[in-house]
């Protein structure tokens, strides 16, 4: 577990239906906000894909995908772990343009994440992705649009603020966005984690960018992992928050520009992937035949955790906890879903 730690005295801004209200409205509202300032469609998409297509994402690396047969069906499927790269494909067969781009809602399960006030099994997210050009694959096009994504947070709570009042005493997300990288971060910080660096960053800028997350830094350590075949390590990065309630950071976030076929080569060599080069995604992109994209998710549940004012994820979705959280959840007060 990675931290069972629930804050003192929580109490609940909202009821439990009052939340599940909050929930569906707010998520309704950002929907067509973000879809609107980044000019896109929403799609349906798949909850699970062929093993042997190579259209799972391996996240950092070690995750085990939960697969299973299918009747009739050669190839065994396995669930998703984010959508990444079936986006990027499925904008080249959706035959979309430049600027045009597909967002879809996103349902998962990981294994093997380590269960506690941020972490589920259950991964709720809006996934999209655009098409950009070659001119485009610059690090201030990702900052844009970041403040795009930020201002669109910023409308949806001031929505619901006018609806349920009581969430006023929240503070307003900030469009203040630091933007920081992990090697500056990593410099200002030396002798933490990356887990302590960002607590201790983000605590004095409640909305921070950070920018480079895959490849090692001067320490010899990335600061978090990322599969290296859909983000541009140089080009990608977390959007983080300070959660008043929990008094800490977390990513609400994760995005970047896609790798190109240099990008793609590069971090498949460094990565100790290149066998990988023979999947039908990998082989396509390598020989120029997908759109160049940007993309990222952005979770649902961490969301309402930050709009609602929630302590526990378990609060705005319902998921299976081991006994270690159920207990720490029930000696603070909180309801799981």
């Amino acid at each position: 577990m990675k931290d069972r730690k629930l804050p003192q005295g929580y109490k609940p801004l909202l009821t439990i239906y009052e939340t599940q209200k909050a929930i569906d409205l707010g998520n309704r509202l950002f929907a067509d906000k973000l879809s609107g300032a980044l000019r896109l469609h929403r799609v349906s998409a798949p909850l699970f894909v062929s093993v042997a297509s190579g259209l799972n994402d391996d996240l950092n690396g070690v995750e085990r995908a939960v697969d299973f047969d299918i009747n009739g069906v050669e190839d065994r499927a396995a669930v998703i772990h984010s959508l990444a790269k079936w986006k990027r494909f499925a904008l080249k067969r959706y035959q979309f343009q430049p600027g045009e781009g597909l967002y879809t809602n996103m349902n998962a399960i990981r294994r093997d994440e380590d269960l506690d006030s941020l972490h589920s099994a259950y991964v709720d997210q809006w996934d999209w992705e655009k098409i950009i050009t070659r001119e485009e694959r610059h690090i201030d096009y990702l900052k844009q649009t970041v403040r795009s994504i930020v201002g669109a947070l910023a409308e949806t709570q001031s929505f619901l603020w006018t609806v349920f009042p009581q969430l006023c005493v929240l503070p307003a997300v900030s469009t203040e966005i630091a933007f920081i990288t992990a090697q500056e971060l990593e410099d200002l910080f030396p002798d933490k984690t990356s887990k302590e660096r960002e607590d201790a960053f983000v605590k004095d800028h409640p909305t921070t960018f950070l920018i480079g997350i895959g490849g090692k830094l001067r320490s010899g350590h990335p600061h978090d992992g990322r599969a290296p075949d859909y983000d541009d390590w140089d080009l990608n990065g977390d959007l983080l928050v300070w959660d008043s309630v929990g008094s800490r950071s977390f990513e609400v976030s994760s995005m970047g520009i896609r790798v190109d076929e240099e990008s793609l080569a590069r971090q498949l060599k460094l990565a100790g992937c290149e066998n990988r080069r023979e999947l039908p995604f990998h082989k396509m992109l390598l020989n120029g035949e997908l759109p160049l994209t940007m993309g990222g998710g952005i979770g649902q549940s961490r969301v309402s955790m930050l709009l609602l004012g929630k302590a526990h994820i378990g609060e705005v979705q319902s998921s299976l906890w081991d006994e270690a959280n159920l207990a720490a959840a029930e000696a603070a007060g909180i309801t799981l879903l």
